[in-house]
């Protein structure tokens, strides 16, 4: 039993230990709150998040604003010199007329983010009463998927972006709509500083709101000329229109200031009239780089919205086939004769539908196997309506697991089909009318389904473990500690009692869900364990043998148990065959790197994250290759592979809050390459310059050197730190800080670090493992007497 004393040390020295992480911690990440730059002066390791902010212009209103703080809060004078004053009161029928009269030109808009799901919400205006809509820029979110409610409240997903200019934060889309009410566009070169004005908007989410104010001032910031509008701006007024009293568009709600909550910009409306004039249209298949599908491989029939994620097909959005039918199509030839295809799927509600197509033409003729309504369904679709289509079969089966995973496989034969579940054959069909050479993946009404593990062969090998392997699994399991069943000779006594036998079984439930849980908490602690292993491994190598793609693959794969690494090898593989079918012939290095850059960027879409740039996405290798966006470092570890598979030699540089890439030929002068920004070529002064302007301090001569691939992988784990300390996640900042130890087991203050949050997380032989190798090792800067005073804890504890 421990002492009074002694419960009064634990508190006191926790506290001491939260003091003491600042002196371990506070150059190792700063998603502790405690680094102060971006760029610490402890080496690459220690420089925290990979970037300081994007410079997107939801960032930019962040910091053209902060310049522009200086003069705007010492003389509190607007652009003409005049003090700001609240405008004078206007007629109200005058600005109700107006308002209901623009009111039904007003929209909404909608982004979908990385996850599939609603990320943003902002204004839009009726610019054509043929279908188009402005915003801003950054309303509509780089490569994402964007829908229009408009003013009645119907919804139109957004067919093409008519016209976008990043510079100015404007953007026209187009919707499938007609005779609608456009505004009318004023000239912003003829607006009066101190006119009266109305802005109309969706500020936090509420629809159709109206402010008055007044023209305060013109700035130019950063070389964008913006209004400056005394009137409260909030999240979800951007990209509402600005009226004069005629109610004509003078600008476009953009940004908030910084300064008061009754000051914000807009841009004006002259440069969203050019745009209309001379647009620069992109086709929404070319926009939705995020998680789009390789057209090569893919043919979407039908419509349905389908893209990939970690490894996996997710299809949402009803189709415009019968029944909300939607067709993704597999593009490559299937074997001539027998053949097996099979796909694992898995649907967020049972009454839905999703599963394989075969033996079909390209649009409307096939067969198909998959669960429907908790049962499943063999069809025969021989038309595009509901007359042309046979249900053949529709049934209950004990092998089919509702709201799991599930393994579809049919076996196509010139007089058979055979289908199965779970490896388990349930059905035979003789005679199949028709055996065209399309095969793929169908979802049907307004399912949400993932697919995963898609082939076709000549035969496919059962999805579940052998008997053996089963064998050895159970042999495993029998040996670890669980509780003991319930015998089936106890419960005969028990069913006589019908009010004692119910709570005795539900004791038995609990009893069995808390062996179920601890029996997934074991498979996590397995794989993460097989993934440090894995990350150890692969660093014992020396640095030029490393893996530098399977070490970030392996990364991702501690959060993403169902990440199939092979697969994104083999992708890295096939992108580089696809530029390297573009070279010219003969190319030299150089040639072959422009070819590189328009291939990466310019054919396939790949970008830097800026609306999302703070996210988990952005530091999986796999989901940057799905994605076409991430961060510099992650953006550059997929040049950097691409580069070696077609014999280019580029490097790493980590230069303070913003990886670059170098490449370094064999003849001839190297040129350093901003992968996060499209493949800019930087001279050696542009790059001092974007240090200086990122962190604040002038870059070193060291800053410019070549990094070590562990190097990389370290800075992508601090980076993954840095998001969960944001999210308040320990767990997952633990499981990186595994990661780090993994790679570098010598880094003594991420493993003091991490016997503290072991010990306050209750994982007592872990912090004991972390002291004793501290002790052992004492290494310089470590107070070894704190550590003996956690350990102290520890033995006491226990």
């Amino acid at each position: 039993m421990r002492t009074a004393k002694s419960r009064l040390v634990l508190p006191l020295l926790l506290m001491g230990f939260l003091v003491c992480i600042p002196v371990f911690a506070r150059h190792v990440w700063p998603g502790l709150g405690l680094c102060e730059a971006s760029a610490c002066p402890r080496g690459d390791r220690f420089r925290g998040f990979e970037d300081s902010a994007p410079a997107t212009h939801g960032e930019l209103c962040e910091r053209n604003i902060g310049k522009a703080r200086g003069f705007l809060k010492s003389s509190g004078e607007s652009g003409e010199g005049k003090k700001e004053h609240t405008p004078p009161p206007l007629a109200a029928t005058k600005v109700e007329e107006l308002a209901e009269r623009a009111k039904k030109s007003i929209a909404v808009m909608l982004y979908t983010g990385r996850d599939g799901r609603q990320q943003g919400l902002g204004t839009g205006f009726i610019v054509s009463a043929d279908g188009l809509i402005a915003t801003n820029y950054h309303v509509i979110g780089e490569a994402r998927p964007v829908t229009v409610q408009l003013a009645d409240g119907s919804k139109h997903e957004v067919t093409a972006i008519h016209a976008a200019d990043r510079h100015h934060d404007l953007a026209v889309v187009r919707i499938k709509a007609k005779k609608l009410a456009a505004l009318p566009l004023g000239d912003s070169a003829n607006v009066k500083i101190g006119q009266p004005i109305v802005a109309l908007g969706h500020p936090r989410g509420l629809e159709h709101s109206v402010v008055t104010g007044v023209l305060s001032g013109k700035r130019d910031i950063d070389g964008i000329p913006l209004l400056q509008i005394a009137i409260p701006i909030e999240q979800g007024n951007s990209g509402g229109p600005v009226l004069d009293m005629e109610g004509r568009v003078i600008g476009v709600v953009s940004l908030k200031s910084l300064v008061t909550a009754n000051l914000g910009f807009a841009v004006p409306v002259n440069p969203l009239k050019a745009m209309i004039a001379k647009p620069n249209p992109i086709a929404m298949e070319r926009w939705l780089t995020i998680g789009a599908l390789d057209k090569t491989e893919w043919q979407n029939v039908y419509g349905g919205r389908w893209r990939q994620r970690a490894g996996r097909i997710i299809a949402d959005g009803a189709g415009t086939g019968f029944g909300g039918r939607s067709l993704c199509l597999w593009r490559r030839d299937i074997p001539e004769d027998a053949f097996e295809l099979a796909v694992t799927v898995k649907l967020d509600d049972e009454r839905g539908a999703a599963g394989l197509i075969f033996g079909g033409d390209d649009s409307d003729k096939h067969y198909g196997f998959y669960p429907s309504g908790g049962k499943l369904r063999f069809t025969r679709f021989n038309g595009p309506d509901v007359f042309s289509w046979k249900i053949l079969k529709e049934f209950p089966s004990e092998h089919y697991r509702p709201g799991e995973w599930n393994t579809l496989k049919v076996r196509v034969e010139k007089d058979k089909i055979v289908a199965f579940v779970n490896d388990q054959k349930v059905l035979e069909h003789s005679d199949p009318d028709y055996a065209g050479s399309r095969v793929g993946l169908a979802k049907f009404r307004d399912t949400v389904a993932e697919f995963k593990k898609f082939q076709v062969a000549p035969r496919i090998a059962a999805a579940g473990l052998s008997k053996e392997a089963l064998a050895r699994v159970e042999e495993t399991l029998e040996k670890l500690p669980r509780d003991q069943a319930v015998p089936a000779k106890d419960l005969e006594a028990l069913v006589k009692l019908p009010n004692g036998s119910g709570s005795i079984l539900r004791d038995r439930a609990r009893r069995l869900e808390k062996e179920a849980e601890q029996l997934r908490k074991l498979a996590r602690d397995v794989h993460h364990q097989r993934c440090l292993a894995d990350l150890a491994a692969l660093f014992k190598k020396e640095d030029d043998e490393v893996d530098l793609a399977l070490a970030a693959l392996t990364v991702a794969r501690l959060d993403n148990e169902d990440l199939d690494v092979e697969t994104y090898r083999h992708e890295l593989d096939r992108l580089a065959r696809a530029a390297a079918a573009i070279f010219p012939k003969d190319a030299d290095a150089s040639k072959k790197l422009a070819a590189l850059n328009q291939f990466l960027f310019t054919d396939r879409g790949y970008h830097g994250s800026r609306l999302e740039y703070y996210t988990r996405s952005n530091s999986y290798l796999n989901e940057v290759i799905d994605d076409r966006e991430g961060l510099p470092i992650t953006l550059s570890v997929l040049y950097m592979e691409l580069a070696r598979r077609l014999g280019l030699n580029v490097v790493g540089v980590a230069l303070p809050g913003h990886f670059v890439v170098r490449h370094e030929p064999a003849t001839g002068a190297k040129r350093i390459i901003d992968v996060y920004e499209g493949g800019q070529f930087l001279t050696k002064e542009e790059a001092y310059e974007k240090v200086e302007k990122i962190t604040g301090k002038p870059a070193q001569a060291r800053d410019f050197e070549a990094v070590s691939k562990k190097a990389i992988v370290l800075r992508i784990l601090h980076n993954l730190i840095t998001v969960a300390q944001g999210e308040a996640d320990r767990e997952s900042m633990l499981r990186y800080l595994d990661g780090i130890l993994a790679v570098e087991p010598s880094l003594h203050e991420e493993r003091w670090v991490r016997a503290v949050f072991r010990f306050q997380t209750g994982r007592r032989d872990g912090a004991l493992a972390d002291c004793d190798y501290l002790l052992d090792s004492a290494p310089m800067g470590v107070d070894l007497e704190r550590v003996r005073e956690l350990r102290k804890l520890l033995l006491e504890k226990s």
